[in-house]
């Protein structure tokens, strides 16, 4: 089979390798799309240096070609999406049923090889069926659209409620379109144009912002208040936007974060005890609920998540593709797989 392996930063080779084998629990699935997402960016621009060559990718969908010992072959010719993230189900979080923060965690693309290649075996369990009236460029973002929707339901917002997004990077733009389809009032926040353009045409109110930071956080928290806003979801990844975000809440709002910046934000401790904020990180997704709630939203259609796909390359222009998404113009580029 094709497989591509990250070597180093901003290089990814391309060459030949054995199918993979089913093992006991496990399923053989022949890929035919996989998203990029940000971390495959990240990862992309920074290089492997600490798990060795790897192939990167978790957004994948594809056909069930072979099962291991243990699955029924009656799986075999379904098309199914990936859920990439594998809890081990034995450490004390995953027995506290928080195996979103599993410390063992299995994570496709990331600690171990993923699905920019043409074959992956992954548990079966971990292998969602998907509904024949779903249209393959919906399929391909169900995992981030299940990110999105996770963190929708860790909120105490409710339908009818007011909820605030900063950044609308593809799970911000998600978040914004699964809320409003379910009936959420949403305001968004979000410097380029492109991406204003498609929250606003969704019936996402745009907050009109200065120009420096300060600025921003004068007009954000002046609306905020006034809007009553009950959650406010932090998409856009960096501390700057952290740090605006927490002192922008009004009181009694709760800040999700789900941008996951690598540096600190810089908060006062007194003014979020003294509005009455909770800080909620959001990471992933509960398994299989998030995953199972998603797809029957797609499927009722409620929502269609395929809107952010905005370019495609084949397998073989990987590197070109990641190159594209590093500009950040896309707002979804797929790659699809189709040399099988």
């Amino acid at each position: 089979m094709l497989q591509t392996l990250l070597t180093e930063p901003f290089t990814i080779h391309l060459g030949d390798s054995p199918v993979p084998e089913p093992r006991i629990g496990e399923v053989l699935i022949r890929l035919t799309m996989t998203g990029i997402c940000g971390s495959d960016v990240h990862m992309f621009k920074k290089g492997n240096t600490e798990e060795g060559p790897l192939t990167i990718g978790h957004e994948g969908i594809g056909i069930i070609e072979k099962v291991g010992e243990g699955i029924s072959s009656g799986r075999v010719g379904e098309r199914v999406v990936i859920e990439p993230n594998i809890p081990c189900s034995n450490c004390p979080e995953c027995r506290s049923g928080r195996g979103n923060t599993c410390r063992n965690k299995r994570i496709i693309g990331v600690r171990e090889h993923g699905c920019f290649a043409e074959y992956i075996a992954i548990p079966d369990a971990f292998a969602h069926s998907i509904p024949e009236n779903i249209h393959d460029i919906d399929a391909v973002v169900i995992e981030p659209a299940a990110i999105a929707l996770a963190a929708l339901n860790r909120s105490k917002a409710k339908p009818g409620d007011t909820i605030a997004v900063i950044g609308l990077g593809s799970i911000g733009l998600l978040l914004t379109h699964i809320a409003l389809s379910l009936g959420y009032k949403v305001l968004v926040s979000e410097l380029t144009e492109s991406k204003i353009k498609v929250a606003t045409y969704m019936g996402a109110t745009l907050i009109h912002e200065g120009k420096s930071r300060e600025e921003t956080g004068e007009v954000l928290e002046r609306v905020f208040e006034e809007e009553e806003i009950v959650t406010l979801f932090e998409c856009a990844g960096s501390e700057k936007s952290v740090t605006m975000a927490i002192e922008a809440s009004p009181r009694g709002c709760e800040v999700i974060l789900l941008g996951m910046a690598d540096s600190g934000a810089i908060f006062s401790p007194r003014l979020i005890s003294r509005k009455g904020n909770n800080i909620i990180p959001s990471l992933v997704y509960d398994h299989p609920y998030d995953f199972k709630r998603c797809i029957r939203l797609i499927d009722y259609g409620i929502i269609k998540p395929g809107f952010i796909v905005s370019g495609f390359y084949a397998l073989e222009n990987l590197q070109e593709a990641l190159a594209e998404a590093v500009t950040g113009n896309e707002i979804k580029i797929v790659i699809s797989i189709s040399g099988n």
